[in-house]
């Protein structure tokens, strides 16, 4: 598969996310020379690649931003036909072996979204090549959204480190919820319960919720 050089700039990425508004993923794929297979369950991840390759995303999967020069992450949100994200967004590991050191100013949940670039594209059709990419959308967060995120983060994050694992679920955060990542749900992990025993529990990621995320996509377009 083609990838593009990294751009040089924000307004540069901007203009080549919004020159793919419009197009069906198909069309992307045909002119990067990807191949995608049919069954979408599986190939779910291989579209937010595809745009990370037409875009020039340099960063891969590891702790780094996906345009690192720039400090932007790149977010791809399936929408319905109204225009609205039909599931939560990812985020980042949440790392409960590890939680101590999970402090706002210098967590990862900080730095992957200080600054986004979403790119909503069609959650249907079934056959992926008819999806078409229906908007850009570039956000930093403001005073009042960065307050929402850091008190949805520490509320997870203090129930970790008190060994309150088990009533972390998805109904807790405004904003930010924590949620099982679905490609580990078969696997676990042993943590510290409040009495310090070791019980095993799936790993967790943090995720923006769709009421969020439909905030987002309206207010910055």
């Amino acid at each position: 598969m083609l990838r593009r050089s990294p751009p040089p700039s924000v307004d540069a990425l901007l203009a080549r996310a919004r020159s793919l508004v419009g197009h069906g993923l198909g069309e992307i794929a045909l002119a990067l020379g990807a191949t995608i297979g049919d069954h979408t369950t599986h190939t779910k991840g291989k579209f937010g690649v595809l745009l990370e390759h037409a875009l020039g995303a340099a960063g891969g999967s590891g702790a780094v931003h996906d345009f690192p020069e720039l400090g932007v992450e790149l977010k791809t949100i399936p929408v319905d036909a109204r225009g609205k994200p039909a599931e939560s967004t990812y985020v980042c590991t949440l790392h409960l072996l590890s939680a101590e050191a999970l402090v706002w100013e210098t967590s990862w949940v900080k730095q992957k979204l200080s600054r986004v670039l979403f790119i909503s594209v069609d959650a249907e059709p079934a056959d992926w090549r008819e999806r078409v990419v229906r908007g850009v959308h570039y956000w930093e967060p403001d005073a009042e959204a960065w307050a929402t995120l850091r008190a949805d983060f520490e509320e997870a994050v203090g129930l970790v480190t008190t060994g309150r694992i088990e009533a972390l679920n998805a109904r807790l955060g405004q904003v930010l919820q924590v949620r099982p990542k679905a490609k580990d749900g078969k696997k676990t992990l042993l943590v510290p319960d409040a009495e310090g025993t070791l019980i095993a529990t799936v790993p967790r990621g943090f995720y923006l919720r769709p009421a969020f995320t439909t905030e987002i996509l309206q207010r910055y377009r």
